[in-house]
């Protein structure tokens, strides 16, 4: 039986091929939108596919567009385009009946440097006007860590809004890639707002995207700690083959019922 909370990674130009399979398996997607699929698509289009997905009591995620998209931008012109694009993801994710958008941050320390604080205010000055709009909606907003180091940045975003559709989507490998406090610290200091997980594994190298247990990341202290805390996030398994999905499936699908 597959967990009500858990998704699994489809882009969003494959969907109606992988259809089928999913509404057969009764795997939720978390549905990875580009900005092309929002231009090519019809708004009836995206109300037609949720609907599908509600009459099989199926969940729907949805990943907003990320691609030179940044909401911490200083230039006002890329600001605007986001937010343009941001707004698009809301309205599709409604119509959806998606109840969770994950968004990237944008923040890269090797472009912005010492432009930190000039970006962070920002990105504090861009999100409140998401985050009405998606309460109004029924959906929350979860910040993916991708090129982060520590939390910090992304907590002085949440915790600085301080509203309660606005948290944290942890990604495991990204984590593995580029954090430096340990597994355990960095789920401690998100706290409560810990809206969402992404789950796949690496060597430490690459973001290779390899299914749960074919890396080198040690999820104990995952495990543990949504054990300790009684936390229970929805969760994304990011395979980007149906085989990888497989292997995350069966090394996942044991841990999640002993959760239960």
């Amino acid at each position: 039986m597959v967990p009500s909370f858990l998704h699994v990674h489809v882009p969003f130009r494959q969907v109606e091929m992988y259809l089928p399979s999913l509404l057969e398996r009764r795997l939720q997607p978390e549905l990875g939108l580009q900005a092309i699929d929002l231009d090519l698509h019809e708004p009836g289009y995206f109300t037609n596919l949720g609907a599908r997905f509600q009459a099989a009591s199926l969940a729907v995620t949805v990943h907003a567009p990320f691609m030179d998209l940044n909401p911490g931008a200083v230039e006002p012109l890329v600001q605007q385009v986001t937010l343009q694009r941001f707004l698009q993801t809301l309205d599709a994710a409604d119509r959806l009946a998606a109840r969770l958008v994950v968004f990237h941050p944008g923040y890269d320390s090797w472009r912005y440097g010492k432009q930190r604080r000039a970006w962070l205010q920002q990105a504090l000055h861009f999100w409140p006007q998401l985050c009405v709009r998606a309460e109004r909606l029924g959906i929350r907003l979860a910040l993916e860590n991708i090129y982060d180091e520590d939390s910090v940045l992304l907590r002085e975003q949440v915790d600085g809004l301080d509203h309660p559709s606005f948290g944290h989507c942890f990604d495991i490998g990204h984590w593995a890639l580029f954090g430096k406090p340990t597994l355990t610290e960095w789920l401690q200091s998100l706290d409560t707002k810990l809206f969402h997980l992404h789950l796949h594994d690496n060597f430490g190298r690459q973001d290779d995207h390899l299914p749960v247990g074919a890396g080198q990341i040690d999820f104990t202290p995952l495990w543990s700690h949504l054990t300790e805390t009684g936390l229970r996030p929805s969760i994304t398994l990011e395979a980007h083959s149906q085989t990888h999905l497989d292997h995350s499936l069966a090394a996942v699908l044991p841990l999640l019922d002993a959760l239960n």
